[in-house]
């Protein structure tokens, strides 16, 4: 008995095209609606940040290279000397005249009492001398009166040789001829003594011009040794050593029994007033100005809003100042954006209200709106106008 079995239909694998009801394999997925949104916002955002890129870099320059600045007044000694006193703490706010520290002034005080001393001696010496000048004046006014009895006496032996002369001639012989020669004798004698007594006024003149040049001369060593005693008083006072305007002690370095030189630094006083220096680049200066207001940002302080105002700008760049500016005459050049520094004043009000914590070398971040107009110097403002 046979079995017959069904024959299998054998159905071609590589055309699937002939198997009914299947699907193309070349059909396209359709794009995800999720990522066309991310991709779209993307793009929306670059836009938005280009678009604000462009705006800000039209309309705003800002830097970061800023800082808080002030006046630091270093305080030195300007006598040699041993601290006794320290009168004053780091951090400590003083008023101009506040005495930080005292030497000791025991040498300025000897030195005083030397001077002294040689101005006591000098004007007892001015004394002798007024002495003397009235004692060879004295002396001249003798002379003097000797020089006119003399010239009295010459005159009296001029006449009586004259008269014995006429007396004793060839026809008569009325004297005689020794009476005639000592009448000769007596009046050379005579214009002797008067020659004599006239040298002898003029040494005394010249001796009062010498004792009052002598005089003079202590006089003026007075007066030396009167600058000196008020030099070495100043030097009694320079043992205080007093703050020189109103501030902050800051960088203390001198203690009680240091023995200090003249010239070294104590500590420094930083006033309170201080402003802000912003190095902006030379191609950021063609929209600033004078006047203009500039919104800061102090990294130490980011919950205060501060508002300056441009004031001035460097009279030249900060590589300018350096210590050793770069010689673009030699080498290899390089051309390498410049900073300038711009004075940027606070608002007295900010500065008082932040004493202490605004202080010089904080790092600031400035910005300058370029839109604002600015009104020339000597405008008179809208407001005042119509108040007057």
């Amino acid at each position: 008995m046979s079995q017959t079995q069904p024959s299998l239909e054998q159905k071609p694998l590589g055309n699937p095209s002939a198997v009914p009801g299947a699907a193309p394999a070349a059909a396209k997925t359709p794009p995800n609606k999720r990522v066309l949104f991310v991709v779209g916002l993307i793009a929306i955002a670059a836009l938005g940040a280009g678009g604000r890129m462009w705006y800000r870099s039209h309309n705003f320059v800002d830097t970061e290279n800023a800082y808080i600045a002030g006046h630091v007044h270093p305080v030195s000694a300007r006598i040699a000397g041993v601290v006794t006193r320290v009168l004053v703490e780091d951090n400590q706010h003083v008023k101009a005249g506040t005495v930080i520290a005292e030497l000791d002034p025991a040498d300025q005080h000897v030195r005083v009492e030397q001077i002294e001393a040689q101005i006591a001696s000098a004007r007892q010496q001015v004394i002798q001398a007024d002495a003397q000048v009235a004692q060879v004046r004295a002396q001249s006014q003798a002379a003097q009166a000797q020089v006119g009895q003399s010239q009295a006496l010459a005159l009296r032996a001029r006449q009586d040789a004259e008269r014995f002369g006429q007396l004793y001639t060839k026809q008569m012989k009325a004297v005689s001829k020794a009476e005639v020669d000592a009448a000769n004798a007596a009046r050379t004698a005579a214009a002797a003594d008067v020659n004599a007594r006239r040298d002898n006024a003029a040494a005394a003149q010249a001796q009062i011009t010498a004792a009052a040049s002598a005089r003079d001369v202590l006089k003026a060593q007075i007066k030396v040794l009167q600058a000196q005693l008020k030099d070495a008083k100043q030097q009694v006072g320079y043992s205080r050593i007093v703050a020189p305007v109103d501030g902050r002690i800051g960088r203390r370095s001198v203690e009680v029994g240091a023995r200090v030189q003249p010239g070294q630094q104590l500590v420094a006083v930083v006033e309170d007033k201080v402003w802000v220096t912003a190095n902006f680049k030379e191609t950021q200066l063609a929209g600033l100005h004078p006047g203009q207001q500039v919104e800061l940002k102090v990294d130490a302080l980011p919950d205060e809003h501060l508002v300056g105002r441009v004031d001035s700008f460097s009279p030249a760049s900060g590589n300018q100042f350096a210590l050793l500016p770069a010689d673009n005459a030699t080498g290899n050049f390089t051309k390498i954006v410049q900073r300038v520094p711009v004075k940027i004043t606070l608002a007295p009000n900010d500065v008082q209200r932040l004493t202490g914590r605004l202080v010089p070398g904080m790092s600031v971040v400035a910005e300058v709106d370029l839109r604002q107009e600015v009104e020339p110097k000597g405008t008179v403002p809208a407001r005042t106008a119509q108040a007057n």
